[in-house]
């Protein structure tokens, strides 16, 4: 048997490595992606004021602070029992659309783009985002202006673009001036230019070009999971969890009573959970006949959502499902469905700063502590975050139970990974432009495996591999 690892796996937030054993006959045998992260924020949160906290997860990751800051600000307000002011939740929401439009820019252009822009095959020393910069100049331009715009509104709304410190419990924490708002507007309405040219440029020049990979890479068939309001409009901040399965049928839920519905499995050679749809019992990640597995993040918000609440966003929703269908299981539709939710924020955004009710000074109501269970949940870029909190009569933490994105992401990315090895690598044969494809399939879910790693039950794996002479003599584990 022979085993192929790539180490580190590249353009993506975190670390991880990915492990594929051939048979005999050159043929892949299995596929792990395993995640060596680990962060443990769900320990040490403990014995904290709950207050702090939306101040601590920010720290989880500099990529989506914004995320992690507003789903603990949520399960504070539940914690303390109490309704935001209209228009805190509106400051939440436009910092949440601007955060947005920040994290989708960067992960196309920095991360995902260089595969398309300069081609999968192409060498690792130019396949990168200087490589963009080299061929493509005056985009990258517009890219690296338009992340700015993104951090100085996030900056003019809030006082702080990263590991922000806004949303308190029970609101936000300043008001926005009407000549903060006049300020911000003029650069949202460009990022709104921005995005309607993202996605017009890449349906012209990028995708066309790709169709082939993007209807036979790492393909698999899950569920889905995404928020959406009462009458099945996509929200990225609040509403009820709707989980649909592999043929479209679909069950919606209050977000508060997700352990009835989301169970997590642990595997020793991972520092990730592996989330699973709880009410068929069990996870199997099996290629041909999964079981329980669902997946979350843009392409499973598109696929769950009955309509986009923005108009250049709903057309471009339904352009996509004529092209695709609903649900559409392709795994690189996650980019197109990426620059979807880019034009949704950046056409929301301006929405909320035009809204006469967003410089209102009613931004927060008081809180006291006490004893309870809250939980807090938006969509982070990534998917579904969920924050879970308990505290005792002093308001300090007891429990702490996060699942991001990612986490519940895990299973479908093995599965998507193992199937394009599956697929192409046959009688021991491959070079480097094949083994980028293999990761492509995992960038296509933007991973952020540092916010992901969570221990779940008290106990690290670990595995140490002796080598002597470059060969492996012995191999020690605790599991």
């Amino acid at each position: 048997m022979k085993k192929i690892v790539i180490q580190p796996a590249t353009r993506l937030e975190g670390h991880a490595k990915i492990t594929i054993l051939l048979n005999d006959e050159g043929n892949v045998d299995d596929v792990k992606l395993q995640v060596i992260d680990l962060r443990g924020f769900e320990k040490f949160c403990l014995g904290k004021p709950v207050e702090e906290l939306p101040r601590i997860v920010t720290s989880i990751c500099g990529v989506c602070p914004w995320s992690h800051h507003l789903a603990a600000a949520k399960a504070n307000d539940a914690i303390f029992g109490v309704t935001i002011p209209p228009a805190a939740k509106k400051l939440r929401e436009l910092c949440n659309s601007l955060a947005y439009c920040e994290e989708h820019i960067l992960h196309f252009y920095f991360l995902a783009g260089a595969d398309f822009v300069m081609g999968p095959d192409a060498d690792p020393s130019v396949r990168n985002v200087i490589g963009i910069a080299g061929k493509v100049p005056d985009i990258a331009k517009k890219v690296i202006r338009a992340r700015w715009l993104g951090a100085e509104m996030l900056e003019i709304v809030s006082g702080k673009s990263i590991h922000p410190v806004t949303a308190v419990p029970g609101g936000f924490s300043k008001p926005l001036t009407e000549k903060e708002r006049d300020t911000a507007l003029p650069l949202a309405e460009e990022v709104l230019e921005f995005a309607k040219f993202s996605i017009d440029f890449a349906k012209n020049n990028i995708f066309p070009n790709y169709l082939d990979a993007v209807k036979s890479l790492g393909i698999i068939k899950t569920g889905f999971l995404g928020t959406v309001t009462d009458d099945g409009t996509l929200d990225l901040y609040d509403g009820k969890f709707r989980m649909m399965d592999a043929d479209g049928k679909f069950e919606d839920f209050k977000y508060e009573n997700y352990t009835d519905y989301i169970g997590e499995h642990i595997e020793p050679w991972s520092y990730l959970k592996f989330p699973y749809m709880k009410k068929v019992g069990k996870l199997s990640m099996d290629l041909d006949n999964p079981v329980g597995v669902y997946r979350t993040n843009t392409l499973a918000r598109l696929n769950v959502c009955d309509k986009i609440r923005t108009p250049l966003a709903q057309k471009e929703l339904m352009e996509f499902r004529e092209k695709f269908g609903r649900p559409s299981q392709l795994t690189l539709l996650y980019h197109w469905a990426r620059l979807i939710e880019l034009l949704y924020n950046a056409e929301y955004a301006v929405q909320l700063l035009k809204d006469p009710a967003i410089t209102s000074k009613d931004i927060r109501v008081p809180v006291t502590p006490r004893a309870a269970r809250g939980i807090g949940s938006v969509e982070a870029p990534r998917g579904t975050l969920i924050h879970d909190y308990e505290t005792d009569a002093n308001g300090l933490v007891t429990n702490v139970n996060i699942i991001v994105g990612t986490t519940h992401n895990n299973a479908p990315i093995n599965m998507s990974v193992k199937r394009a090895a599956v697929d192409l690598i046959k009688n021991g044969i491959y070079d480097q432009g094949l083994i980028n494809k293999i990761e492509m399939c995992y960038r296509a879910y933007d991973p952020c495996l540092s916010c992901a790693t969570h221990n779940l039950d008290g106990r690290i794996a670990v595995k140490i591999e002796i080598l002597k002479n470059n060969e492996l003599i012995d191999t020690l584990t605790n599991f």
